[in-house]
């Protein structure tokens, strides 16, 4: 693959001894560990830049080497093969890899890569929150757990990609670009990822998920009595709790905690100014429905009504 990505203004080293190149990449690019034959001449060469909250690397050890990693920081890795070949073993998985197919790695995941001879690799380290935002902003679900990429792509599911990518190393070695302007570019390339099939993140809007949030509320009403958890919320509509927040501020306006605290004061309201309800007291209603300050309670009780608990229980005769 002749491709125009980073140039020689990028450089860092060039005829370097593998420990070298790998202790700069253990301290940019992720914590990992390198395996090499002993070697006579340092042919080991990298480059590398930032493009805002993302690094650019375009790396190769010189000759064969096997790269270890057992524990994955809260880091994803995409992988581009540009020259040679690459061996991937993964939890008792593996694929071999050639130039024009991508290697996309999860965090938590350990990974095993043998390299060929005159490989040459292009990577793009992608922090975990910034892929979080990424989709928080465009409003994207995923599960509570995270994001989950397939680990085997080809380019062609990439639509224009090695162009972009040709024009954000462009950028990225640009000293006038603004951080804001780069930081947009890291976007784009976020966004494309997350179109790859076999990602957990799902692109609907959240506009268009209204069932989701109508399962939320009949889960909240089955349970208001309970103290609901927001894990538990987000369990149910698997989501991460930013895609939560957003599903509840474009359906309620508000966040989660405060729509569950008012549908238990709603509840409440209900049971103090029916007279067909038995009550004794307010505090035996106000604990029933998991409220265990009383103070706090009454404040939020007549924040919301207008006048006080007991002031409501006395006017119903």
């Amino acid at each position: 693959m002749n491709l125009c990505l980073l140039n020689e203004k990028s450089r860092v080293f060039a005829n370097a001894y593998p420990g070298v190149v790998s202790d700069y990449a253990n301290e940019h690019a992720g914590v990992h560990r390198v395996i090499q034959r002993r070697i006579s001449v340092p042919e080991a060469s990298l480059k590398h830049r930032t493009i805002g909250s993302l690094d650019l690397f375009q790396m190769s050890y010189g000759s064969r080497v096997q790269i270890t990693s057992p524990e994955r920081e809260a880091l994803y890795h995409l992988h581009i093969i540009l020259k040679g070949h690459c061996m991937w073993r993964s939890c008792g998985e593996e694929h071999g890899l050639a130039p024009g197919e991508l290697l996309l790695l999860n965090p938590g995941a350990p990974f095993d890569l043998t390299y060929s001879d005159c490989y040459e690799k292009f990577i793009v380290k992608l922090p975990a929150r910034f892929i979080d935002k990424v989709c928080s902003e465009n409003q994207w679900s995923y599960p509570s757990e995270g994001v989950r990429f397939a680990p085997i792509h080809r380019l062609e599911q990439l639509d224009g990609f090695l162009s972009l990518l040709s024009l954000v190393c462009q950028e990225a070695e640009t000293d006038q670009t603004i951080f804001q302007v780069k930081e947009h570019y890291a976007k784009i390339i976020v966004s494309k990822l997350l179109s790859l099939p076999g990602s957990n993140v799902s692109r609907e809007p959240l506009g268009g998920a209204c069932r989701s949030f109508e399962r939320l509320e009949e889960l909240i009403e089955k349970n208001l009595k309970q103290s609901i958890s927001l894990e538990q919320l987000a369990d149910l509509a698997h989501m991460s709790a930013h895609s939560l927040y957003a599903l509840f501020e474009k359906h309620a306006g508000t966040t989660p905690k405060r729509f569950i605290r008012q549908r238990k004061l709603e509840a409440i309201y209900a049971r103090l100014s029916d007279p067909q309800v038995a009550v004794s007291s307010v505090t035996e209603v106000a604990l029933d429905y998991g409220f265990l300050h009383l103070g706090r309670f009454a404040d939020y009780y007549k924040s919301t009504f207008g006048e006080l608990p007991s002031d409501t229980l006395r006017r119903r005769g």
